[in-house]
């Protein structure tokens, strides 16, 4: 059997078993499997191939790795607008009660609103920030 034959069979191996784990990182180890097998078809030999293939594998999967860590992490998915529409909308507070809460009307019921800040709260419109639950984190627009 040629190298370049048992590089595929490597590589579809790898695939397959990412499709079952879910791991990125093998499917960029895949990819320099494929890189070696190509190299196997371009006449390189066993060494290059080897060279090849973890080259173009681990910096494959050194690059994913980079780029996952310089992405912004998303926010909690009770502060994440993507995850619940109402997180940036506005409400109007009238007044506050003694204990740092108040209950507002907001799209048709009764909400507790709740000051995310340690600053003293103060009447007037804000933004919700976040979602716990059925109180909503405000902070003062």
């Amino acid at each position: 059997m040629e190298m370049a034959t048992i590089w595929w069979l490597a590589t579809g191996a790898a695939v397959a078993v990412e499709l079952f784990t879910g791991t990125f990182y093998l499917l960029m180890f895949a990819v320099g499997l494929a890189a070696a097998a190509l190299a196997a078809h371009a006449g390189l030999g066993n060494s290059m191939q080897l060279v090849v293939a973890a080259v173009v594998g681990g910096g494959a999967v050194f690059g994913w790795h980079m780029r996952k860590i310089r992405r912004p992490t998303a926010p909690v998915a009770s502060a994440n607008k993507d995850v619940n529409l109402d997180i940036g909308e506005t409400v109007y507070i009238e007044h506050w009660a003694p204990d740092g809460t108040a209950t507002i009307k907001y799209r048709g019921a009764n909400w507790t609103a709740v000051h995310r800040n340690s600053a003293a709260p103060s009447t007037g419109a804000h933004r919700v920030a976040e979602i716990i639950g059925s109180r909503l984190m405000v902070e003062k627009i």
